[in-house]
């Protein structure tokens, strides 16, 4: 695992360190969210794309 500094970071191209997507999460409005059950669906379906990636990343590597 590489370990870069704050500024090996910001010399690269469109670095952006912008943590805006936090404080946006924090306004989600909890009582619209889905049903249980179709944001457990969701989240498999996030996960899985997740592995998914992963997977052909591990396969480029090989």
């Amino acid at each position: 695992m590489a370990i870069y500094s704050y500024e090996e970071l910001m010399a690269r191209h469109k670095t952006s360190l912008d943590v805006f997507w936090l404080w946006y999460r924090s306004l989600v409005d909890l009582d619209n969210l889905p049903e249980s059950d179709e944001l457990a669906e969701q989240i498999i379906e996030n996960l899985q794309a997740g592995l998914d990636s992963f997977r052909e990343v591990l396969a480029t590597l090989r």
